[in-house]
């Protein structure tokens, strides 16, 4: 049983790094267009979609640091 707890934390970290993975290039993603965007309104939008995905990075990096 040990072996299969172990087995299921292994890839629930794994999930759970990925995650972080996918929000962080998808909050960088949307700071660049934010940056670029000549429309204000567009700006805007990529910078709350940027902060949307920092703040799920930062809960799972949290929540991963509250398990080490």
């Amino acid at each position: 049983m040990q072996n299969q707890n172990s087995m299921l934390q292994t890839k629930s970290l794994t999930i759970l790094g990925d995650q972080m993975q996918h929000e962080f290039v998808a909050c960088r993603k949307a700071e660049f267009y934010a940056a670029n965007f000549s429309d204000p309104q567009l700006q805007a939008v990529a910078n709350q979609l940027a902060g949307d995905h920092r703040q799920r990075f930062d809960r799972l990096f949290n929540y991963l640091n509250s398990h080490a």
